[in-house]
């Protein structure tokens, strides 16, 4: 790398395509990119009863590891590697392994407190929020709950209105006001995407 990475945040609320639009800036970038999604970076319950881990507020703030994220972005920016948590949903804690991350031009952070977070948020050059409607939003987080995280439909709805909605409005709706962009229609707006992408890499291009 010639110059410093460009550092982008990726918030929005649970399914709200975030990961989608990371997925895509990823493949428009491919090896120029080091990818960092909050959800690895969840606290290891191993202490707890899978019974016990699926009470807890995953959409808390205090959930995350947030030192570890932060130190892990400065060493990526750094132009070190790191060795990213690997967090598995079906039982609710980290695994033992890690996966390595290499420094790139391109620094993607993808989560739903993202920017929330002050210190994590002072590491990033663009601020990006996903936008859709909450409809849409809580579909789609109930249909993967089930078919990709072992979730059933009474635990699913509990844990929505127990926490997920509480916490977006409390936390990750309030952080919009940081973006720098904002893209509605989640990940299947190609318009927005296909701009942000122009306009990265000219920024890439620039910092040469």
């Amino acid at each position: 790398m010639s110059a410093a990475p460009l550092v982008l945040g990726i918030a929005g609320g649970t399914a709200s395509g975030k990961t989608t639009v990371a997925r895509k800036l990823h493949e428009a970038f491919a090896s120029r990119v080091a990818f960092i999604d909050q959800d690895s970076y969840y606290r290891p319950l191993d202490h707890l009863s899978l019974e016990e881990r699926r009470e807890v507020n995953f959409d808390h703030p205090d959930a995350f590891d947030s030192d570890l994220l932060v130190e892990h972005v400065k060493a990526l920016k750094a132009g070190h590697a790191i060795e990213k948590p690997v967090y598995d949903f079906v039982s609710s804690t980290r695994q033992p392994r890690t996966v390595t991350v290499n420094p790139a031009d391109l620094i993607l952070i993808e989560g739903i407190l993202v920017m929330h977070m002050d210190p994590l948020r002072a590491q990033m050059d663009v601020k990006i929020f996903v936008e859709t409607e909450d409809d849409v939003r809580i579909i789609r987080r109930l249909t993967r709950d089930i078919k990709e995280r072992g979730r059933d439909f009474d635990h699913v709805i509990h844990q929505y209105f127990a926490h997920v909605r509480p916490m977006h409005m409390a936390f990750v709706e309030p952080s919009k006001r940081w973006a720098d962009i904002i893209v509605p229609h989640g990940g299947n707006n190609d318009t927005a995407i296909d701009m942000l992408v122009g306009a990265i890499k000219a920024r890439l291009v620039k910092a040469k």
